[in-house]
């Protein structure tokens, strides 16, 4: 069984390294003032990947995308960058500064641009993040509930040849309350995809169970943040 790349979010809201409880802006804790420092930290103790997340582009109120081209450009492992990417400039944009980009509501409601997006650039580079509340999709920085099941999109997905995903169960992001292995699981299933499993994680007896649905990767927030794992104790576990 392959190990489990540990992946830490970096959420910058203002300039701010923060994280929000299920992905409420007004349930906001402020972590740093320096989200490069915080990348070169988590670079550091060992992180395989950084996943960074421009949460005022994803509420539509702003953009961290210069703070974001600096993270990119002062540290040497991989970076995915997310939030936002809802049309084809900052989508090249962000393709231009990272090895990959994570999208979600474009990937459902423009997939011709999503496929353009692909084809130029490969779909390797490309992370569908497919957004949930218990099965159901969500979409606009999860404000946005949908009609449209999980497995339904993820299979929609990988027969069209995209092979990275990223699931998140919003009802657990910043609970602390354990992975949601149950769909991860099922998820990790469907033949020929990666999957990074995100929200929920509460320490390092919860990294085996994801490893053991057959995750590809884990994302780590509010347990990293608040001290309950270090990335040491999650690649050991």
């Amino acid at each position: 069984m392959q190990k489990v790349k540990i992946i830490p979010a970096i959420d910058i809201m203002e300039g701010q390294v923060v994280r929000l409880l299920k992905g409420n802006p007004n349930e906001k804790t402020v972590y740093g003032n320096d989200p490069v420092q915080m990348a070169l930290k988590w670079e550091k103790q060992g992180a395989d990947m950084l996943h960074l997340v421009d949460l005022d582009a994803t509420l539509q109120r702003g953009s961290n995308h210069g703070m974001i081209k600096k993270i990119t450009q002062s540290v040497l492992i991989p970076v995915q960058v997310a939030g936002g990417l809802r049309d084809r400039k900052i989508i090249e944009e962000s393709l231009q500064i990272s090895q990959r980009i994570v999208v979600g509501t474009i990937a459902l409601k423009n997939p011709e641009l999503l496929m353009e997006i692909s084809n130029k650039f490969g779909k390797d580079r490309i992370v569908i993040s497919v957004d949930h509340n218990n099965g159901m999709v969500v979409t606009h920085g999860w404000q946005q509930r949908t009609d449209i099941d999980l497995f339904d999109a993820l299979d929609d997905f990988a027969k069209k040849g995209f092979t990275e995903f990223l699931i998140t169960n919003i009802s657990r992001d910043g609970t602390l309350e354990g992975p949601d292995t149950e769909n991860l699981q099922k998820a990790c299933k469907i033949s020929g995809i990666n999957v990074i499993a995100s929200g929920g994680i509460s320490g390092p007896a919860d990294i085996p169970h994801v490893r053991e649905c057959g995750a590809y990767g884990v994302i780590l927030g509010k347990a990293l943040y608040d001290g309950k794992i270090s990335i040491k104790e999650a690649k050991t576990a």
